[in-house]
Formats: C-alpha cells, sequence, structure tokens
C-alpha cells in the first residue's frame, strides 16, 4: 500500500536510498520495508525514529513475533503499522474497554493489540472474509502470548453478523470500542449499523481514512486501480462523518489516516 499521496501514482520499492535535503546533501536509507509503513510523514528519517524510539522499545515480544512473521506474507501491507497498533493499544486502555470488535483482521495484528489491552475477562468478536491468515500466521502469536480466549472469530462478511446482532436488542448499545479496517465500500453501511451497537461514550475506529494521502490528489491525477476505485468511497465516508451529529469525531494521520468517532447520543 502506498504511504503518500504521491505514492498513490507510483510503486514504491521495498528499499531505497534518497537525499535527506539537509544542506550537507547527506544521504539516508529509508525504509519502506517496515511492515505496515503507511506513515504520512514526509520523512521517513522521522517515522524511523518514532519507531525505533517509542515504539519498538514497548512492543510485546509476540507482537513483534507476528509483525515479523507477517512480512513474509505477500500482502503484508495490509496489516497495521506497529505505532497504530501501539496507539491502539493505549486508546482501549484508556476507555477501559472490555466488549469491542473488529471487522477486518488480516494476520491479526491489531486484534492481538486490542487483545493485549483488554482485561482478562474482556472479548473480542473478530471478522474477517478469510480466516487462513489468522489462523496460519496470527493465531500462533495470539496462543502465545495467552490471550486467545478473548477472540471469537468469525469467517465470512461482517454485514450478516452485524444484522444478526441488531435482531438482539440485548446487544444494542453494548460494545465499548469497534476498530473497523475491511471493505472501504462497506464503511457506511457498517457506520449505520455499528452506530447502534456502540454504547454512548464508546468509539469506532475507522482505518484508511486518508487512504494513502489521495484523498487530496485532484480527481483527474494519474492513480493505482484500487486506489481510485476507493477513494471515492472514503471521500464520501469522511464527509458523512463530519457532518453525522450522534458523534464527536478526531481524524488523525496515524498510520494510513485513522478517525475516531465517539458515540454522543
Amino acid at each position: 500500500m502506498a504511504t503518500t499521496a504521491a505514492d498513490a501514482t507510483a510503486t514504491v520499492p521495498k528499499e531505497q536510498t534518497t537525499t535527506n535535503g539537509a544542506a550537507s546533501g547527506a544521504e539516508q536509507v529509508t525504509r519502506h520495508s517496515e511492515v505496515g509503513h503507511k506513515s504520512l510523514l514526509q520523512s521517513d528519517a522521522l517515522y524511523q525514529y518514532i519507531l525505533e524510539t517509542t515504539v519498538y522499545p514497548r512492543e510485546h515480544e509476540c507482537m513483534k513475533q507476528l509483525r515479523e512473521d507477517t512480512a513474509n506474507h505477500p500482502w503484508n501491507l495490509m496489516t497495521t503499522s506497529a505505532d497504530e497498533g501501539q496507539f491502539l493499544n493505549l486508546l482501549i486502555k484508556l476507555i477501559g474497554a472490555k466488549k469491542t470488535m473488529e471487522i477486518g483482521v488480516y494476520t491479526g495484528y491489531s486484534l492481538l493489540a486490542t487483545a493485549l489491552a483488554i482485561p482478562e475477562d474482556g472479548t473480542i468478536l473478530a471478522m474477517d472474509i478469510n480466516r487462513e491468515n489468522y489462523e496460519t500466521i496470527g493465531k500462533p502469536c495470539i496462543e502465545k502470548a495467552g490471550v486467545a480466549h478473548k477472540i471469537d472469530f468469525r469467517e465470512g462478511p461482517a454485514l450478516p453478523v452485524l444484522d444478526a446482532l441488531l435482531d438482539d436488542e440485548a446487544n444494542h448499545g453494548s460494545f465499548d470500542f469497534v476498530f473497523v479496517d475491511a471493505d472501504k465500500d462497506n464503511y457506511l453501511n457498517y457506520h449505520q449499523r455499528l452506530m447502534k451497537l456502540v454504547r454512548v461514550g464508546g468509539l469506532i475506529g475507522y482505518d484508511n481514512t486518508l487512504w494513502n494521502g489521495s484523498v487530496v490528489l485532484p480527481d483527474d491525477a494519474p492513480m493505482r486501480k484500487y486506489i481510485r476505485y476507493y477513494r471515492d468511497f472514503v471521500l464520501v465516508l469522511n464527509k458523512e462523518l463530519a457532518a453525522d451529529d450522534r458523534v464527536e469525531i478526531c481524524q488523525l494521520p496515524v498510520g494510513d489516516g485513522i478517525t475516531l468517532c465517539r458515540r454522543a447520543k
């Protein structure tokens, strides 16, 4: 996945050497090979500083193992970045979340961050259309961390699961936190349902809301096919969330952009 607006239009090599722009003209090695590297920071060196100073030293050993194992998967850029995983873990602790949900799992890096943050009797309803990536890459690390018992994994589309939850009024307003990192063309469909499932004061986090920086590109700018296809859905989502008076929102340039929605009413 691209890392900046410019990258949305061109393939980024896994490793490259660039000039850092300083007066000395010294060169540095950038690290686009970092798993989940989606930072919108213009300086790779600054992003690497954040990782090496405050993220990696505090990263749980099982999260580190999962991040490294995911690096060998051909779709590794689908994973949550390490800095975003740290952010989610702290956020969940700050709000005291216990009953949570995740739509879009991949190998489970953000899932593990959540499982480590919630209490021993906390729960995560996790949904993904592909169980294999979770079972073969993520689950061994999650089991090693001793938090697999907190996860209820459902394979398949999320909308039918959400609709089934809504059929039981006991589920209304029962979730403390939801993280959505899945099919962008369904984000608004998810939002419609999640607003009934999340409690007042609860949080929903929508990932990829800056969509590789493409949200600020002109409509006629050249873009990769998948960037252009989902870009319109992300733009509509951002507009709708900003106008939704049921939530308080904050959009942050963490990872590929994350928008937090606190249900206010």
